[in-house]
């Protein structure tokens, strides 16, 4: 593509004689419509040649094993072709193999290589021809900028659709999981019932699998670590840009600030090796000297040691928006007497207010998917409790719980997992979209 870009250049240079003036575009425009006939068909043939070299060559490989092979079910085919590929990648060793999987193994080797030759030889091809087409199609009138800059809107299209596509995937996955659920399960007993046992029954006379799908108690935990995560984090953060954005000098800022946000790059493991560790112990030994019951896995450090890792989101959002709030109304409000902290409080917080609350639900959301932290402090035990000190779980815990292992996806215990993910997926969906609205209205005022 190097040289094809110089050569697209070069070409109209030499087509302008030396006067770009001439030229309908800039000569980089011209290098580059002609880097991108080199360029795109290359990958496309490189991309398509990928998907398929797999299934062609597996095809071509099983017409010449034995014809007793056809007769295999998809099961026992599937293991042959998975021998072949072991035998070609040296995973297993050649002895006590069938003479005929060890052929087509040799074979199958063959059309690797014939394959990476053919792509090799076709790719440049390709390459030179798009080349040759590009720069015999450069004049001093072609309208090379036009046709870059909409390859360019085409490539971003395309980017965009990717991420809607997959966005749209994941949810129709999740949905039509959901849905199988809810058929062996009622909507109302899974959204109000009061106890969570998805330990359904493999026999009739089987005890202890009720398989109850009452999922108020995985609500309410999550609620639970959420709001104590956000009474740490909102008041520290708030006060903390507040701080940098207002009183800190230009030094203590730069210094202070990326220190800050370093809690926002700790991985939520170590967050939970400091919750189970650390501060579970602490929060139960002061329990203990004031008399209470506190569990050995409580909500109240869960949510703590979550708050502390959203410290950074309400911390820098609001800092961000604080700092966005016009010099004019600081200016506007010395001029009339007030002092620096009745001008923040006066001024300055409800100018920022709505980003300030557009920012706290975006670290709602975060607090809401955690799990890590919450599996390591709080525990697994499904309990319908509005007591700190005691041990909950949250749905992201059991999302994780339920599909630990080899699971089949046909029981209820497994797709309830879906059904769960389904529910965070809404309300988060309802957060984030509640938080864009409060900052487009933020945006349309002070813009």
């Amino acid at each position: 593509m190097t040289v094809s870009f110089y050569l697209g250049r070069c070409r109209a240079l030499n087509v302008s004689h030396g006067n770009t003036r001439t030229l309908n575009s800039l000569p980089g425009y011209y290098g580059c419509y002609t880097a991108l006939w080199c360029g795109i068909p290359a990958v496309c043939i490189l991309a398509f040649w990928h998907i398929a070299e797999s299934t062609i060559i597996t095809q071509l490989v099983l017409s010449t094993l034995p014809e007793q092979t056809a007769a295999l079910s998809k099961q026992q085919l599937s293991l042959v072709l998975n021998e072949i590929r072991n035998l070609v990648n040296e995973n297993i060793a050649a002895e006590n193999i069938a003479p005929e999987i060890v052929a087509a193994a040799d074979h199958y080797r063959q059309m690797q290589q014939i394959s990476s030759a053919a792509l090799f030889v076709i790719t440049i091809a390709i390459a030179i021809t798009g080349t040759a087409y590009a720069w015999s199609q450069i004049h001093e009138q072609h309208r090379a900028r036009n046709k870059v800059e909409n390859a360019i809107l085409v490539f971003l299209i395309i980017c965009s659709s990717i991420a809607v596509f997959t966005t749209l995937g994941i949810v129709l996955s999740v949905l039509f999981e959901a849905i199988r659920f809810f058929q062996a399960v009622p909507v109302a007993e899974f959204l109000f019932g009061l106890q969570w046992s998805p330990q359904t029954a493999l026999r009739s006379d089987q005890v202890g699998s009720s398989g109850a799908f009452g999922a108020v108690p995985l609500f309410t935990g999550t609620l639970l670590v959420s709001a104590i995560a956000m009474m740490v984090a909102v008041p520290t953060g708030l006060m903390t840009a507040i701080y940098l954005s207002e009183y800190a000098a230009p030094r203590i800022r730069s210094l202070s600030k990326p220190l800050l946000e370093v809690l926002a790059g700790i991985p939520t493991v170590v967050y939970g090796f400091f919750a189970a560790l650390t501060v579970a112990p602490l929060i139960r030994g002061w329990g203990s000297s004031l008399g209470l019951d506190v569990s050995s896995e409580s909500a109240l450090a869960a949510g703590v040691v979550m708050g502390i890792m959203i410290i950074p989101f309400v911390s820098s959002l609001s800092d961000d928006v604080i700092n966005a709030v016009p010099q004019s109304l600081r200016d506007g409000a010395y001029a009339l007497g007030a002092t620096q902290s009745e001008t923040i409080k006066k001024v300055i917080i409800p100018a920022a207010l709505p980003g300030i609350v557009g920012g706290i639900l975006l670290a709602v959301s975060r607090a809401i998917g955690e799990t890590m932290i919450v599996v390591m402090a709080a525990g697994l035990a499904a309990n319908l409790t509005a007591n700190p000190l005691d041990s909950v779980t949250t749905v992201t815990v059991q999302i994780v719980t339920l599909l630990v292992g080899d699971q089949e996806f046909d029981s209820p215990k497994t797709l309830a997992a879906f059904a769960l993910g389904l529910v965070l997926f809404v309300v988060t969906l309802i957060l984030n979209m509640v938080a864009l609205y409060v900052v487009k209205r933020y945006r349309e005022q002070y813009e």
